[in-house]
């Protein structure tokens, strides 16, 4: 009898151990494997995005680099260019260049968030290394025949060897990475490449029918002043001298005429730096040095909503006062511009006083605080080769990848839909 009781409480207690495990209130690991205790669950890594890069020859990217060569093979990581010194505004439209350099790259490091891959049956997504920004810059930027030429039949060759893709055509080229950061870049077929996942800094030229949020990334500009590692001051706040600080043009397009405005307005403050300037080295110099020495860093709009200014601000660590009603800022599902920016409408901007007054009053520890936060997040912004982990590049791919299921729903649906978008025309 007394057997039969004991066999009945082993019974239950193993069968309310079983329940707890099941639900949740018991760790085995830490009864078997007491050194697993305290540490993360063990859960599956995050595989790296697959991309099958195209083989292009270098006329399409790195030769516009050097245009003495005449070597047209595809570029390897044994010949890969550095991105050439003195370069001046090229750099801001240079993401092109470094997320190739990433596919190109092959050495040892933190694993990225894209992997190339040689077999395209093997891919996520493709690559289109096309220096569309470059070609615009060195072929005719001042959009007048013939220089233009080049630019424009580099992209009628370009759109007839992806037309002969496959993988190309399978996807209706959704699954195709095109970047196009300069608002004129790829500017003479641009439409053929609508349904792309395109990497773009802003909307501010293009319809929604042709750039969006839903398929495309918004990237930074690749910043043109010096980063800032040495920022490590006990008091940052009483060591930047200067308010608010803009070295730029003032005279711009569309939104861009802004700046106009501004200078009106923050004329005569003695601790508001505003100054017209154009980007040679020296001027790019003086800019780098005037930031790390401001308390706030002014970005208005330019010809476009976005401008280089605003990553210059950031990885100087100096906080940016964003002017812009249409802006759409870089990996924004993933970083909150409100802890480390500060932003005001174009009617507050433009209202004489106001903004400056603002920035007065501004609390000395909510400043500490966002230029700790900029500290944190500067390095999301740096373009490099190699690349580094969670670097510019590496979220910017994370980015696609974030695309990729929308893109999915829209190949998938395009196979057998008779009537496209059915639903917006009940």
């Amino acid at each position: 009898m007394y057997g039969k009781a004991i066999l009945s409480v082993i019974f239950v207690s193993l069968l309310l151990i079983s329940y707890s495990i099941f639900i949740g209130q018991i760790d085995i690991r830490s009864y078997f494997f007491p050194l697993l205790q305290g540490t993360s669950p063990v859960c599956a890594i995050d595989p790296p995005l697959r991309v099958y890069m195209y083989d292009l020859p270098r006329r399409f990217n790195v030769g516009i680099l050097n245009r003495r060569s005449s070597v047209q093979t595809p570029v390897t990581a044994k010949d890969w260019p550095p991105w050439p010194q003195h370069s001046g505004l090229k750099k801001q439209h240079s993401v092109e260049y470094w997320m190739m350099g990433s596919l190109i790259y092959d050495g040892d490091g933190d694993r990225g968030e894209a992997i190339r891959v040689s077999d395209p049956e093997l891919a996520d997504a493709f690559f289109v290394p096309f220096f569309s920004s470059l070609s615009f810059n060195t072929h005719g930027h001042k959009m007048t025949d013939p220089a233009t030429e080049i630019d424009h039949q580099l992209q009628t060759d370009l759109l007839e060897f992806l037309g002969k893709s496959k993988y190309w055509q399978r996807s209706g080229s959704r699954d195709h990475v095109v970047p196009m950061t300069h608002p004129n870049a790829f500017r003479f077929l641009r439409a053929q490449v609508n349904d792309s996942i395109q990497i773009v800094v802003d909307f501010g030229r293009y319809p929604r029918t042709m750039s969006n949020l839903k398929k495309d990334v918004v990237a930074p500009y690749v910043h043109v002043v010096d980063s800032f590692p040495d920022d490590k001051l006990q008091d940052p706040y009483e060591s930047r001298s200067t308010l608010l600080f803009f070295r730029g043009r003032t005279y711009r397009k569309y939104e861009g005429i802004v700046r106009v405005k501004l200078g009106k307005i923050l004329a005569g403050y003695d601790d508001v730096h505003y100054e017209q300037s154009v980007a040679t080295g020296e001027n790019i110099k003086l800019s780098t040095k005037g930031m790390r020495l401001s308390k706030f860093c002014l970005h208005p709009a330019g010809d476009t909503p976005s401008s280089c200014r605003l990553f210059d601000a950031i990885v100087s660590h100096c906080v940016p006062v964003i002017i812009s009603d249409q802006i759409e800022l870089p990996f924004e599902d993933e970083i909150d511009y409100t802890k480390f920016s500060v932003f005001f409408s174009f009617k507050e901007a433009l209202e004489p006083g106001y903004m400056v007054n603002q920035l007065r009053k501004f609390p000395k520890e909510k400043w500490v605080e966002m230029w700790g936060q900029l500290k944190n997040v500067s390095h999301h912004y740096e373009f490099q080769y190699p690349p580094q982990k969670e670097d510019a590049v590496n979220m910017l791919w994370r980015q696609v990848k974030h695309k990729l299921p929308g893109v999915t729903l829209s190949v998938h649906r395009s196979r057998r839909l008779k009537v496209p978008d059915w639903w917006l025309r009940r």
